[in-house]
Formats: C-alpha cells, structure tokens, sequence
C-alpha cells in the first residue's frame, strides 16, 4: 500500500513492507531522487552482540514512499578488529559530496574508551565504498556524535561532540577526508547530561542553526537550538525547538539531521529517531536527572532506572517533522500526519 503522508512516530515501511532501517539517518537529493541512508539495526537483538549491520539506502521521489537500495557500506564479518565488524559499536553515517571529484565521502563513529572515525569514498551514492582512514582521532580527540556539512564553495566542517565536553567545529581537508588543525569549540559543559551531542547543522538566510541533544543515552531528553552568522560561530542559545511537548522529551525522539526540501520555498524537516518507542514519556523525561546523578558520582549505573534495561533499538520509529520559524526561533510542533504538498 502506498503511503501518502508521514506519520511521525508510526511503525514506516518500504515498498517490499519491510521495517525501514535508517536509524541516525540523512538525506541527500540527487537529479530527482532523494536518498535516505542510516544504521542498519535489522539485525540487532538485546544481548545478541550485534550493534549493526552495515549502512542502508533507500530511495524515493517523494519521501513517503521508499524502496531499498540494499547496503551501500556493509558489515565486514571476517575481522573483529574492524570498525565495520558487527559487534563494534559504529553509528551515525554521514556522507557528502566533494563536488571537485564528484566522489561521495562517508565518516562513521565508533565508540570505546577512546571513540574514533572511519572515513570511506565512492563514485556513486550507492556505493561500493572504500576505507581510506579507520582509527582516526581527529584534532586527537575522541570525538563522538557529529555531522558533516558542505559549504557553497566546497569547503567542509566537521562538528563532533569532545565526549563528554564540548562541541568541536573543526574545518575539514580540500578533500573531505580528514580535518586540517583549524577549530573553534562551543558550548562547553562539565559533563552529561548538559554535554551536546547529536549535532544538526542547516543554513537558512544567510543564518547557521545548531540543533543538538543531552546526553543520556537512548532515552530521549530537551534538545536545544543555536544560531550563528559563520560556520565557527559565536552561537547564541536559543531555547528548546520542542516548546510543545510538555514533557522535555523532543516528543520521545533525537534530531539526526535536517534537511531542507529543493523544491519548496521554505520547507525545512527534522529528520528524528524515536529510540526507545515502548519507553513512556513520563519515565524518559526522568533521564536527565538520572544521568546527572550517575555522573556527579551520585548513584551508579545499577541504578533503578536502567536495571535490567534491555534496549531493541531494531524496532526504533522515526519522528520526521516540518520547522516553521517563530523569528530566530526554529519551532518544531506535533503532527499526527503531514504532507508535503500542503507546503509551497
């Protein structure tokens, strides 16, 4: 069955009706077609070891309807030292085009002590991809949740979390594959939950937007929104772009990504994963509380909150809504159903 509008929050298939798997997902718009690719967790079980199943595509020419396009950067299976093996804990893709060469360039994150990147190429959008840096700690940093973006003039930033820190911009090589030294760092904290991570970044008017989350795992928690007039800043902290959800929850979910429509004058959407949808909004909105504790030294992780927490991060929904503009302020507002169309 075709669908014919997004419904936030509600269980999305593709066109084989399958569970879309695209989780910490973007969009790229290529000659007509739009591209969605994300983590793949089709795999993931609570317990089973396996924290991916490489990266998948799909594509659509309306943004309701979405085919699978397969894994465009699959697991390597054979190699338990990979950043690509299932078990390692690889997450947010990000990928762009370097416009001089036409190629595509993907970073990923992997968690540990010390959380590294991996940095593949292709010619095509849809792969094959080829590992040309793993293990890379930017600036020497651990560097965390990120999103990479493209200025009109080809150049490239990074924004990644400094775990449990700062936000870090960091100017990126000629060609998108490392960062070159040049860096600012914003919003520091003394540690999570207050830490931002999950970065969004988008333009609109000349004016550079922000959205990040707190830190506290997969429970959702009150994003926040910045705007700046350049890429490294300063930022101004303009409040939470969920001022409807009285619960401080983002409506239960965590901003990847925006992107912004190319053939509508001012349609803006939030890309957001709803994580943990069987977690109610009234036991994720004690998560910031918890967490601080946890990290103050207050408590410890058996605390009763996540005792026995088993998290099927396979059956994450997403929560993809319009902004509208309130001034300065990007305003994300509920809907149960919306559609593009009704945007000029």
């Amino acid at each position: 069955m075709a669908h014919t509008s997004i419904r936030p929050g509600r269980v999305w298939l593709d066109t084989a009706g399958h569970r879309i798997q695209a989780h910490g997902g973007s969009i790229l718009h290529l000659d007509g077609t739009f591209y969605w690719y994300g983590e793949n967790k089709e795999k993931t079980r609570p317990g089973n070891g396996i924290w991916h199943w490489g990266v998948r595509c799909y594509s659509s020419t309306d943004l309701y309807n979405w085919t699978d396009e397969g894994l465009v950067i699959p697991p390597v299976e054979d190699d338990v030292r990979s950043a690509l093996h299932p078990s390692a804990p690889t997450d947010r893709p990000h990928i762009v085009r370097d416009e001089r060469t036409g190629r595509f360039v993907c970073w990923l994150k992997t968690m540990g002590d010390v959380q590294t990147a991996t940095v593949l190429v292709a010619d095509h959008v849809l792969g094959p991809y080829e590992v040309v840096r793993t293990g890379l700690r930017p600036l020497g940093m651990s560097a965390g949740d990120f999103d990479l973006v493209v200025a009109p003039d080809g150049k490239g930033y990074y924004y990644f979390e400094r775990v449990h820190s700062e936000l870090i911009c960091a100017d990126l090589t000629a060609d998108l594959t490392d960062v070159t030294g040049y860096y600012s760092t914003h919003f520091p904290r003394r540690r999570p939950p207050d830490v931002r991570e999950a970065p969004a970044h988008f333009t609109r008017d000349g004016r550079h937007y922000l959205v990040t989350s707190g830190t506290t795992g997969y429970y959702p928690n009150r994003s926040e929104v910045a705007v700046a007039d350049t890429y490294h800043g300063p930022w101004t902290v303009l409040g939470d772009p969920h001022p409807g959800d009285p619960t401080g929850t983002s409506f239960r979910s965590q901003v990847s990504s925006v992107f912004r429509h190319p053939g509508k004058e001012d349609l803006y959407i939030a890309l957001a994963d709803r994580w943990l949808p069987g977690v109610p909004a009234e036991v994720a909105r004690q998560a910031p509380d918890v967490f601080r504790r946890v990290f103050a030294g207050e408590a410890d992780e058996a605390d009763e909150m996540f005792a026995g927490a088993r998290f099927d991060t396979s059956v994450a929904d997403y929560v993809w809504l319009p902004l509208r503009f309130d001034g300065d302020l990007p305003v994300l507002d509920w809907h149960d159903e919306w559609r593009v169309e009704d945007y000029p």
